[in-house]
């Protein structure tokens, strides 16, 4: 009785979660398998994309990179179009056309007037079937992605979590970095991309998305008329899928002279993005609260979070940040802290972990309630705009093989008690192994066992 009282209260605390009518996603597949997904929003912009279910962590070491680099190279000219030309039809639009690769996913995107929806679209799959990828663009993006490289160099966080993947995962798919090593890139061809292309381009790895003024009639004739050609998927794929198998391992680059002092990045294998768990681990890094000694000077103090409370009064991190990184069949879940001028990596070691296995056994009503109602924020926030709302269509699709609307999120979310909270926080951070990354001044960082001993306690 205390408990269902419990859960009683704990939903009516959370009014916001009932949602007014929200517009649905409606899904077709293609007679080649390729899917149609649409959300029809008032306004007169829409976005259309190709989300393509392919990303680094299905390269291989002599390619590795190949997926940035064709990400590259497609807005270099097709066989309709020169590079100027295409350039002058997106801006004479007003349009911006986008693209981003990551290790499990390729997205190419369009955002324009409603009214322009039809050329958006066929631009797109010019650029997705046409591209002419010569010897000549590749010569010269090669250059231009070695001078990406050295610039991410220079963004540590990035290098700490490409780092982190590579300890977490050592040896497998999501080891290797999105933008490959300098030695693959200085290598790869045109006949690598192409051959790239031809093994993962296909009509059932790929999701075409319109979001804003657009009907879902309207997408499907136009996916149909633009991508209807498009490969469906062969009998035999011409890869191999390869899991990805978290190591617990540490990594440590140390450098007096580098700015910044000291960046760490601690991580538990987490879950991956269709985990029954997911949205309570979700929360779990809702718990633990972000921290900016620059934002919040003085204030970190009166956090509810703890973690944030003691990095705030003891003066221990720049900044620190949970993450909960998903993949399809593994994860991260864990902090990232830039240590403050005091660099004291014992302490602030002690208390990121500390704080992280307290979340074993004590999590309170309100914790719970606090932390679902950020989590909510966030995903509702995170629709703000037709781009916006495309990538959580396309990103769902592939992960998920649906869209799960905000409403059932909502529910979902506010179905989690204290209780899971502490069971799904045992399952991933109570005495399990975990990757390490640290960038810096990190000379007093304490050695990896000690650290993998803070996972748990003693309780009497």
């Amino acid at each position: 009785m205390l408990q269902q009282a419990r859960t009683i209260a704990r939903r009516s605390a959370r009014g916001f979660s009932s949602l007014g009518m929200q517009a649905p996603t409606c899904v077709t597949t293609l007679p080649n398998g390729l899917r149609v997904a649409t959300e029809t929003m008032p306004g007169k912009s829409a976005t259309v994309g190709v989300w393509v279910d392919t990303g680094s962590r299905f390269e291989s070491d002599q390619n590795n990179g190949v997926a940035h680099f064709l990400e590259h190279l497609i807005f270099k000219g097709t066989q309709r179009r020169s590079q100027f030309e295409l350039e002058v039809e997106v801006e004479n639009m007003g349009a911006h056309l986008n693209a981003y690769t990551s290790r499990e996913q390729t997205v190419y995107y369009a955002k324009a007037f409603a009214s322009d929806v039809a050329k958006s679209t066929e631009l797109l799959s010019d650029l997705l079937s046409g591209s002419k990828l010569s010897p000549d663009a590749v010569e010269r993006e090669r250059d231009v992605i070695l001078r990406e490289m050295e610039e991410v160099e220079g963004q540590l966080e990035e290098v700490v979590f490409d780092r982190l993947h590579e300890v977490a995962f050592r040896g497998t798919p999501l080891a290797r970095t999105i933008l490959g090593p300098k030695a693959v890139i200085q290598s790869i061809t045109a006949d690598t991309i192409r051959e790239y292309v031809q093994s993962h381009y296909t009509a059932d790895r790929m999701v075409f998305v319109a979001a804003g003024g657009v009907t879902h009639e309207q997408a499907v004739g136009l996916a149909q008329s633009h991508f209807g050609a498009f490969r469906p998927q062969p009998k035999t794929p011409p890869y191999e899928w390869e899991p990805s198998i978290f190591t617990g391992a540490e990594v440590r680059v140390h450098d007096d002279s580098m700015a910044g002092g000291a960046h760490l990045a601690i991580a538990f294998e987490g879950l991956p993005w269709n985990d029954p768990d997911i949205y309570a681990l979700q929360m779990l890094g809702a718990l633990l609260g972000s921290f900016d000694a620059k934002a919040a000077r003085g204030a970190g103090v009166h956090s509810a979070s703890k973690l944030v409370h003691d990095l705030a009064r003891d003066d221990l991190a720049a900044s620190m940040v949970p993450f909960c990184t998903c993949y399809t069949d593994t994860g991260l879940f864990g902090v990232y802290a830039v240590a403050s001028e005091k660099n004291d990596l014992d302490d602030l070691s002690l208390v990121l972990l500390e704080e992280m296995v307290r979340l074993c056994f004590s999590v309170s009503d309100d914790d719970c309630l606090r932390a679902a109602t950020g989590l909510k924020a966030n995903l509702a926030m995170a629709l703000d705009g037709t781009s916006h709302v495309a990538e959580d269509i396309g990103r769902q699709l592939i992960t998920y093989g649906r869209r799960i609307s905000l409403a059932e999120a909502f529910h979902r979310i506010d179905d989690v008690t204290p209780d899971d909270l502490m069971r799904v926080a045992n399952r991933i951070i109570w005495d399990q192994e975990i990757a390490v990354a640290a960038l810096g001044q990190v000379k007093y960082l304490p050695d990896y066992n000690k650290l993998r001993g803070r996972t748990w306690w003693n309780i009497y």
